[in-house]
């Protein structure tokens, strides 16, 4: 057993140079942005269960000055119980050309969710899981080469604290803070099975029974697809909310509290 240990220990000293080598030849690079995401979030309400889910977003970069990429979607949501839906639906990312560049590339994407409301006391809590089947086109020196398939899974955790008690609380901010990670999978996905994760906090306040919105700070930590190369984006957020009832019933409508893109 000595023998065969001295035997094979050249080729796992070796083995580890190697690999040592190849590690130092990719060193981690983190690249820091700042960046701005606004978007419209809404839900149409058709009945007691079921609700049509329609949003757009627009992210921009250098904090505002030009626009990274416009996303809009669509889907159609029920509601098991009135603090559980489910929905499915299609998206589409149009991603602006980089500089020196004209092609904006296009995504195709398709959606399936389940979204869990909940009352911890004072606190409102959501939980949403989503995944996602994702057809990326790709480009090389500017002409389109193809597309890249791939699926993500993305978790959510939120809360929603309130700050201040009282008959007017409800019309006072609340303390929100966020979390969502991300995560790819598929035969094409090499070096980035964690896509990102999304770290927000900021306040949410309510302007009307069916409108509010979310506004604050996020942190959005992205791996690219090489597998050493990330994105830190420093981003300041502002998503809307409006539910629309066109039910004919006098109940109260399912106020959107979801976010990301």
């Amino acid at each position: 057993m000595l023998c065969n240990f001295i035997k094979k220990l050249p080729y796992s000293i070796l083995l580890t140079i190697t690999a040592l080598t190849a590690s130092a030849q990719t060193q981690k690079v983190v690249n820091h942005n700042s960046m701005s995401w606004f978007s419209i979030n809404n839900v149409i309400k058709v009945s007691d269960h079921w609700v049509f889910l329609a949003d757009l977003h627009n992210r921009r970069q250098d904090f505002m000055a030009e626009t990274n990429f416009w996303f809009a979607r669509a889907g159609i949501g029920y509601y098991i119980k009135p603090n559980f839906r489910v929905a499915a639906g299609y998206a589409h990312l149009w991603l602006t050309p980089p500089e020196g560049m004209s092609n904006w590339q296009d995504e195709n994407r398709f959606y399936t969710e389940f979204l869990l409301t909940q009352k911890l006391s004072s606190i409102g809590l959501m939980q949403r899981l989503r995944v996602e089947q994702r057809w990326q086109e790709q480009l090389t020196n500017d002409v389109k080469t193809g597309t890249k398939f791939t699926n993500r899974v993305r978790y959510l955790l939120s809360a929603t604290i309130p700050v201040f008690k009282g008959e007017n609380a409800e019309k006072l901010p609340a303390l929100m803070v966020a979390d969502e990670i991300l995560l790819n999978f598929g035969k094409q996905v090499v070096y980035n099975s964690m896509d990102q994760n999304r770290f927000f906090i900021g306040i949410k306040q309510r302007v009307t029974k069916s409108l509010n919105f979310d506004f604050g700070y996020m942190n959005v930590y992205q791996q690219k697809s090489s597998g050493n190369v990330y994105d830190s984006n420093n981003t300041m957020r502002l998503f809307f909310y409006y539910t629309l009832d066109v039910s004919n019933k006098n109940t109260t409508p399912h106020l959107q509290h979801e976010s990301g893109n």
